[in-house]
């Protein structure tokens, strides 16, 4: 009986201190650790990051916050990336060449060199963008080396996961963003 006593204490402490974790992580925030070099020098691969999801329900996002969402182009991964503009804002970008294009071999060219040569003396093309009410665009901070709202678009609110507050690993680097 006592055996049985103590093994259904320990039972319930466990289940109670499970849907608290669960709950803490879902709605109040959590840790994620960052990889990629999309928000480099911000940011660097094994960061790891405090992050919050109250503040959707008392504050609206604003542009510079940092942010974790779902990627829009893979549900099943995260993207950590900045916020340019909110909702009714106009972006100024220059949109990035897809990577099929910047090094296809025209028939008049003979080495893949010369393609190369040609494809960095064309001028970017900027695109004036405007955020249509309920999304955010976003990018990296490591523009040459980041897929984000230039490639996909503005992304919806409802993709936002959570705020980043500070980065907490490594140590040293620990700091509020």
């Amino acid at each position: 009986m006592n055996l049985l006593s103590r093994l259904r204490t320990v039972v319930q402490y466990a289940v109670t201190y499970a849907c608290i974790t669960h709950c803490t992580f879902e709605y109040v925030g959590d840790l994620v650790l960052c990889k990629g070099p999309s928000m480099e020098p911000t940011l660097f691969s094994d960061n790891v990051l405090l992050t919050e999801r109250l503040s959707k329900y008392w504050r609206n996002y604003k542009s510079g916050d940092i942010i974790i969402a779902v990627s829009p182009v893979n549900a099943g991964q995260f993207i950590c990336k900045r916020i340019v503009a909110v909702s009714g804002e106009k972006v100024l970008t220059q949109k990035p060449n897809p990577i099929e294009t910047e090094f296809q071999v025209k028939p008049k060219e003979r080495s893949i060199s010369k393609a190369v040569a040609l494809a960095k003396e064309e001028k970017p093309s900027m695109v004036t963008d405007y955020v249509p009410r309920g999304h955010v665009w976003v990018e990296g901070d490591n523009k040459d080396n980041s897929s984000d709202s230039r490639y996909y678009g503005p992304i919806p609110l409802g993709l936002v996961r959570s705020r980043v507050l500070c980065r907490i690993w490594p140590l040293s680097a620990l700091t509020g963003l």
